[in-house]
């Protein structure tokens, strides 16, 4: 049995990955594939135990690498216990943020160091990476204006500054430049309709059977 696809949605605050994610796992089992839809951080009872930590707003205070370091524990719960078992049999498995989420929230946004994430990333997933990674690209004011329009009170995150989304921009902009095969930007701003499109033409290679690994 050849391993299943792996498809990851990227993008800041308000880009609709969220929206984009459970409309691709109905419209590919429509089309008679299996498929898990995940989250992260989370997607697993334990690892959505770590996402708490991560995102609730708490007395003590979260370092830019302790923070990291979460990131990448609830990423290997993750891969342990959902990612590698539905890849191994086949299955597709879309991702709402992997990696390159660290890369860009953690790397660009807080400043740790590249070549830090790069070596932990190396240790929790080596020979493992998406196979397409959807970029959900739009302006910063224009998604934190759609996120802070739909949205409860905000998590340590989603409470960040403008200017820290603008760094997280940045840096998934940069990680598209250094790989454009794999990550696929997608118009953000166009209508639901046109965004879908946009999806399907880049998942086309994966879809025909001339992308898989």
């Amino acid at each position: 049995m050849s391993r299943g696809v792996f498809i990851t949605l990227e993008g800041i605050e308000g880009a609709g990955k969220s929206t984009v994610v459970q409309w691709l796992g109905e419209w590919l089992r429509e089309s008679g594939r299996t498929v898990r839809v995940t989250r992260e951080p989370g997607g697993t009872e334990l690892a959505e135990q770590v996402r708490r930590l991560v995102l609730e707003h708490g007395r003590e205070r979260l370092s830019a690498e302790a923070e990291t370091l979460l990131m990448f524990a609830a990423r290997a719960i993750h891969l342990d216990n959902l990612i590698r078992p539905a890849l191994a049999a086949g299955d597709w498995v879309v991702s709402d943020r992997f990696t390159d989420a660290t890369r860009a929230y953690q790397g660009a946004g807080r400043g740790v160091d590249g070549a830090w994430i790069e070596t932990i990333a190396t240790r929790v997933h080596a020979g493992l990476a998406p196979d397409c990674t959807l970029l959900l690209d739009l302006p910063v004011a224009v998604g934190l204006a759609r996120a802070r329009a739909r949205r409860g009170p905000a998590d340590r995150i989603e409470a960040e500054t403008e200017a820290f989304f603008e760094r997280v921009r940045a840096g998934y902009l940069a990680l598209e430049l250094r790989e454009p095969q794999r990550i696929r930007r997608i118009d953000a701003t166009a209508a639901v309709p046109a965004v879908q499109a946009q999806v399907r033409a880049a998942l086309a290679p994966w879809l025909t059977g001339a992308g898989r690994p």
